[in-house]
């Protein structure tokens, strides 16, 4: 078992003295108080299961499971008592949800059994979880593909406030980090509903009729009905729709997680916006100075992580490749067009099987350019492998 477990409890003796017990069967950490226990989940955990002892100054032991509970909500929490009276138990679950309830003293098999349980029920846990942040992935991978092809610009736009959005989740180390990255990947997908000339007149800076203006306003509630139907979707569902509003309250989903989606919401707002500044010319620092004055409510740690995000300098040998060569992985160097001015592939746009289609496809019928600018990533081979079982395929597109 590599899963650790963390024994809490205020007397150093009865701590050894189970880590004595346990250390031959399980990866056992001891520390001495709720605080220190707290330091130590964020400094050494992840923990599988955390068994802390109810009587400890300080903070007892429901408050401390309460707040790994909020800290580390995968971990299971259990409860080590010599006071096993209906208040404390009920306190005990209420607050902390946890997963078993033990009384002092508890012998080694006792324990050893609950340890076992609880290892399990993390398992159980975290491989729901990692299933269903993969498929969730998966699935949004799918429509983001479907984007680039329907919508190149909007496309590059949601792949740019991704990583943005990314770096502020991991900087701000936020709960469930996914689900404001797929948000940020799937701000853009309505735009699938709107002529690809008005998006790119959008993040041009050209004016647009009134008509115009009122379809681009609401996409953000399309994407919104697209996604809040999919199973476990209706939070991002939520961001997505208030990336323009997310001060706006009342809503259902708002009430049932008021925190991470009000967060999430004014992130996606700001990344959006910090977005539109620096592609128009405008320096890091300065939009970031800007933005935090215009959101003065929200924590200043978003825009110094905007601010310090590294450009992507990755070395990537460029040149241009007829269309019959290129291959998945390349990058695309400059807006690929059509004869007619119509945006096919954004610059910046990874090269993937649809898209390579795509442009085979247009360069059989004399639309496209013969030859891109593309770079390869460094250390790649000079022609990487068709997805296996496409080549049949894309030969067939060629012919």
């Amino acid at each position: 078992m590599t899963e650790k477990i963390l024994l809490v409890d205020d007397e150093t003796a009865i701590l050894q003295g189970y880590q004595r017990l346990l250390r031959s069967e399980f990866q056992v950490d001891t520390v001495v108080g709720g605080p220190a226990a707290l330091l130590a989940i964020e400094q050494n955990g992840p923990y599988a299961v955390v068994v802390s002892d109810m009587r400890m100054p300080q903070m007892n032991g429901v408050q401390l499971l309460a707040r790994v509970k909020s800290i580390a909500p995968d971990t299971i929490r259990i409860m080590l008592t010599g006071n096993a009276d209906l208040e404390t138990a009920m306190n005990a679950v209420n607050e902390g949800s946890i997963f078993r309830f033990l009384t002092k003293p508890c012998n080694k098999e006792t324990m050893g059994k609950i340890l076992t349980a609880g290892l399990v029920q993390y398992r159980l846990v975290t491989a729901e979880k990692d299933l269903l942040e993969k498929t969730l992935s998966g699935c949004i991978r799918v429509l983001t593909e479907v984007l680039s092809l329907v919508n190149p610009a909007a496309f590059g736009r949601a792949m740019r406030v991704r990583r943005y959005v990314g770096h502020v989740a991991q900087g701000l180390r936020l709960a469930n980090p996914w689900r404001f990255e797929i948000a940020a990947m799937m701000s853009q997908l309505g735009c699938v509903t709107l002529d690809p000339a008005t998006v790119d007149a959008v993040y041009s800076s050209q004016e647009l009729s009134p008509e115009e203006q009122q379809r681009y306003d609401v996409h953000p509630m399309v994407a919104r009905d697209l996604l809040r139907n999919i199973p476990r979707m209706e939070p991002i569902a939520w961001m997505i729709a208030h990336q323009n509003q997310p001060a706006e309250t009342g809503d259902h989903v708002l009430e049932r997680e008021a925190v991470e989606l009000q967060m999430g919401a004014e992130i996606l707002q700001v990344a959006l916006e910090f977005d539109d500044m620096v592609r128009r010319g405008g320096s890091k620092t300065e939009a970031g100075h800007l933005l935090s004055r215009r959101h003065g409510g929200l924590d200043p740690d978003v825009f110094q992580a905007l601010v310090e995000l590294e450009t992507e300098k990755e070395e990537r040998p460029v040149r241009a490749s007829p269309i019959e060569e290129l291959t998945s992985g390349m990058t695309v160097e400059q807006d690929v067009r059509d004869s007619a001015g119509t945006l096919i592939v954004a610059k910046g746009q990874e090269i993937s099987f649809p898209v390579l289609l795509k442009l085979r496809s247009l360069r059989q019928k004399g639309t496209v350019a013969e030859t891109i600018t593309v770079s390869v990533p460094a250390g790649a081979a000079e022609k990487p492998a068709t997805p296996p079982g496409m080549a049949k395929a894309a030969s067939a597109v060629t012919k």
